[in-house]
């Protein structure tokens, strides 16, 4: 069985800063792209960025120079640095990834999601 768990949101100042973990565990045999979504209220879940399994990364225009995605593969978690922070990033944050798993002697893959952070920012 394998498990996605986000950590790291709260309240913070317009402004302010946030570290987001998304950590991945189970039988995993290995992990793929990763990104992370977010949802406000009465919104779409909407991509706030994606990174490839050798780092590569990219993002959606509104985070752009704010907002930091990076992984440790040693440890299956990926992070979201949070910088300079406003208002209308106030959402749930959710990460998903695409994991290779094994199960018995076969391997499967699909698609993760967590249980998503709510991430509040206060003007």
């Amino acid at each position: 069985q394998v498990q996605l768990v986000e950590s790291g949101g709260g309240l913070v100042q317009a402004g302010g800063s946030l570290r987001l973990s998304c950590a991945a565990s189970g039988s995993i045999f290995h992990i793929n792209a990763m990104g992370w979504y977010r949802q406000a209220p009465g919104k779409q879940r909407e991509l706030v960025t994606r990174i490839s399994s050798g780092g590569n990364t990219n993002y959606a225009e509104s985070v752009k120079g704010r907002f930091a995605d990076s992984r440790d593969n040693t440890k299956n978690t990926m992070y979201l640095q949070m910088n300079s922070l406003k208002p209308e990033d106030t959402a749930v944050y959710y990460c998903d990834a695409d994991i290779t798993y094994s199960s018995g002697a076969n391997a499967f893959k699909r698609e993760y999601w967590g249980q998503g952070t709510q991430v509040t920012v206060s003007s």
